[in-house]
């Protein structure tokens, strides 16, 4: 018996327990308290002033601290989570910055003219727009190297004026190889002016007008690859049409014929040599 009101004693306690807790969260008043505390501890956590205070024993604290020459010093995870931004935007400055979008195109309508459905494989594809991209924005790149990351892993040259630096860069490459009618269009729907030189274009404006540039000529390089395929299959067809043979399939007996003029002419080194020359560093 006394074990059984000791089982009702616990039992009647953890209900107590559980009723006060349920009356808690389900009470719609204190949910905004208990939400402004925590925005505001959050915001006080990552406050400079806050941050450049706080110090929590064994973990870096987020500190901005001001350099001698006015410059501002940033502590090693403020630095390691810009890293890892920059790192999670890196996909979208692969396909909007740089030479992917057009070769990657241009390589997979190719593939569909020749008819060989999954050969190459979307990963050799990729591969190749890969390492063709590295080569085309190598100039650039290694620019960009020499003319900011160098001064900035040295100490003569601040976050800011690298990033600043990097950018002017990248936007001379952008511009030299976006079409003046892109431009204008995009500085007429954003209401500016005609740009005086590669220095005045905002990158809002760039940006949409050099992937709009890049979609327009790999269409037109994929319409002229296509061209001597479709006549081959049209020549294929007639004749087959010409002996009777409706029945077989005009795709089937020209895939040979286009491999062979592929491999002849020396297709793969002819288009990825001309996608190359294309554009200009």
């Amino acid at each position: 018996m006394r074990r059984l009101s000791t089982l009702r004693i616990v039992l009647a306690q953890g209900a107590t327990t559980m009723s006060s807790r349920d009356a808690l969260y389900s009470d719609p008043r204190k949910f905004p308290i208990l939400f402004a505390i925590f925005v505001g501890v959050i915001i006080f956590c990552a406050h400079p002033l806050s941050a450049q205070q706080m110090t929590v024993p064994g973990l870096p604290a987020l500190q901005v601290n001001q350099g001698p020459n006015g410059t501002q010093e940033y502590s090693l995870s403020l630095q390691i989570l810009a890293l890892m931004t920059a790192i999670t935007l890196l996909p979208s400055l692969l396909l909007g910055a740089t030479a992917f979008t057009r070769i990657i195109i241009v390589l997979s309508i190719l593939r569909q003219a020749l008819g060989t459905q999954q050969t190459p494989p979307n990963q050799v594809l990729v591969s190749i727009a890969l390492f063709l991209t590295i080569f085309i924005m190598y100039p650039t790149l290694e620019e960009i190297y020499y003319a900011s990351i160098t001064p900035y892993l040295e100490g003569r040259m601040d976050v800011i004026s690298a990033i600043e630096a990097a950018s002017a860069t990248l936007k001379e490459f952008l511009v030299v190889n976006t079409r003046e009618a892109e431009l204008a269009m995009f500085a007429e729907l954003a209401g500016d002016q005609l740009y005086r030189s590669n220095e005045e274009v905002p990158y809002n404006v760039l940006m949409p007008a050099f992937i709009t540039s890049e979609l327009k000529t790999a269409f037109q390089i994929g319409f002229l690859l296509f061209l001597p395929f479709l006549v081959i299959d049209m020549v294929i067809a007639s004749i087959l049409m010409s002996l009777g043979m409706m029945m077989l399939s005009p795709m089937l007996i020209s895939l040979p014929f286009k491999l062979l003029l592929f491999v002849i002419v020396d297709g793969w080194a002819m288009t990825i040599g001309s996608i190359a020359s294309t554009y200009m560093n």
